[in-house]
């Protein structure tokens, strides 16, 4: 059972180089309110580590690879990121951790809505205590 959805996002270009569009009509399945970057993480550092209430995110490796472990408060599946052109959904009521991230690693994160403190489950008991409800 997979827990996330991928999307595959069209790679375009010609003989100057590749291009990838990411939004509503190539396959982002939600309203762009937020972009974020994830980059130049420390060797041997972690990331994530919450769920969100209401947030719809799609991550992407733009430049090198990580890992991401994803939790429905039942199953966890780890998942290897490792392409400008593969997006990794994460739904509502997902926990998710990052690690080991190359040094080149660049995620960019597109968001449904934005920055919300009172939307993160920033611990992992409540989450699964949540899940259950």
């Amino acid at each position: 059972m997979t827990l996330c959805k991928s999307y595959k996002f069209p790679v375009l270009g010609d003989e100057r180089g590749s291009l990838i569009v990411m939004d509503k009509l190539s396959g982002v399945p939600f309203e762009i309110k937020r972009v974020y970057q994830i980059l130049g993480t420390k060797d041997g550092v972690a990331r994530g580590f919450h769920a969100h209430k209401k947030l719809h995110q799609l991550a992407i490796c733009v430049s090198g690879n990580c890992r991401m472990v994803l939790d429905d408060g039942e199953i966890r599946e780890d998942v290897e990121m490792n392409s400008p052109s593969t997006g990794i959904g994460i739904p509502p009521m997902l926990w998710h951790e990052m690690y080991d991230f190359s040094d080149n690693c660049v995620m960019v994160v597109l968001a449904s809505d934005y920055y919300d403190e009172s939307d993160y489950i920033r611990d992992y008991q409540e989450f699964r205590e949540y899940c259950s409800k």
